[in-house]
């Protein structure tokens, strides 16, 4: 069975996270993704530490499933390659600062001229229209102003970034779904189009709840730590080896937890016996848990309140999510060979569905240059020139391709 995306050629443009991302999900369901890189160095984050035998983890994190294209920016002759590339391309993703497309003759309205098929994806950081759209875009700085640093965090610490660069990713998904949404509707028009997202615009569109919030009822949330906002006990809780979660969301769940950790009293008591009361005592209540919760160990209270019908789960550090057999058995991990560092273990894409098949990663992150030759000769670029531009330095191939 051919993969959901199988026979769409990407040419990405992309760098750091945001429109990588975006392209390596492409690439997961099928695309043939072809990763131009500048010469001399390639890729800005294959400078970016840490390092495993001179590769960065960063770099291999968002590039699976990719061809790697060497491509001279700054010589007149490669940005015409690329530009003929892109004429032969079903998608073109990038996420420069505004304005970086055009001055090499490669904006959506000069291409769309060449290829009226051309889906053009663009990822920034502000989104276009307004005063910010010409402001660099990072991560952290969309999280701030998303709003979603303002319901993440502890009141001890204040507003807090969520762990991941959740902006950059965040955004990417959008872009992969306009994407898809766009190929689709080709089918029917014949034509491409101009998909924008960006990383402001992708945070604020997950707030959904606390977004409905402010806009309905003008209630602006401050942070709202690891407990529920309107439930209660719902949140972290500490057993004897650290901390696990637990989410009480009935009435029957509530007088289920008293028995389990034989606490009658509290089912009946004033400060407890609903869940507006607890909510009003949830700093005590908490407390209380707490003392019969350090009896035991976080999986051994997951599995008892499991039992009962309640949702609990413990709290993992990476190291136990990868070691965890359900995160091993459900294939969450996939390894595949890379050229110079043997086998490689890779996140799987998340995503199941009969046209995937069993695996995800069905090639390595690529070496710099690794498929220049293989990528213009399947874009019909002759022998002849691939030969000259490799002489006068417009393409590179791989330094290590003798090796791999």
């Amino acid at each position: 069975m051919a993969l959901p995306l199988e026979g769409l050629r990407v040419l990405d443009l992309t760098r750091f996270l945001a429109g990588p991302f975006c392209s390596m999900i492409l690439g997961d369901l099928g695309a043939d993704v072809i990763k131009v890189e500048p010469t001399p160095d390639g890729e800005f984050v294959r400078r970016v530490g840490p390092f495993k035998d001179g590769h960065s983890v960063y770099f291999l994190s968002v590039h699976r499933n990719q061809r790697s294209l060497a491509v001279n920016f700054r010589d007149p002759r490669g940005l015409e390659l690329l530009r003929e590339l892109a004429d032969k391309a079903d998608i073109l993703v990038e996420n420069f600062k505004p304005g970086v497309m055009a001055e090499m003759n490669m904006s959506y309205e000069q291409l769309r001229e060449r290829n009226p098929r051309l889906i053009f994806t663009s990822v920034t950081g502000f989104g276009r229209g307004g005063p910010y759209s010409d402001w660099p875009g990072v991560d952290q700085i969309a999280q701030g102003m998303s709003g979603l640093m303002s319901v993440t965090g502890q009141e001890a610490t204040g507003p807090t970034r969520v762990g991941i660069p959740i902006g950059d990713v965040v955004a990417g998904m959008w872009g992969a779904l306009g994407t898809q949404a766009a190929v689709i509707q080709r089918m029917s028009t014949g034509r491409g189009q101009l998909v924008e997202t960006s990383l402001l615009g992708g945070l604020i569109g997950l707030l959904n709840v606390q977004a409905q919030r402010a806009l309905t009822l003008n209630d602006v949330s401050g942070v709202v730590g690891n407990d529920h906002p309107v439930v209660c006990p719902c949140g972290v809780f500490m057993a004897s080896d650290g901390a696990f979660n637990m989410a009480v969301v009935s009435q029957d769940m509530w007088v289920k937890l008293c028995e389990l950790l034989d606490v009658p009293d509290m089912v009946h008591d004033a400060k407890y016996k609903d869940n507006t009361a607890r909510l009003a005592n949830r700093d005590e209540l908490r407390e209380r848990l707490n003392e019969k919760f350090a009896a035991r160990d976080k999986m051994a209270w997951t599995h008892e309140l499991i039992k009962l019908g309640l949702p609990a789960g413990p709290l993992f550090t990476m190291d136990q999510v990868f070691a965890d057999p359900h995160v091993i058995q459900t294939g969450m991990v996939e390894e595949i060979e890379h050229p110079t560092l043997g086998m490689l273990k890779q996140l799987s894409n998340p995503i199941r569905m009969e046209g995937l098949g069993p695996r995800t990663v069905r090639t390595p992150p690529p070496l710099l240059g690794q498929h220049t030759e293989e990528v213009l000769r399947d874009m019909g670029v002759s022998p002849s020139r691939i030969s000259d531009l490799a002489r006068d330095g417009v393409i590179a191939f791989c330094a290590e391709q003798a090796k791999v």
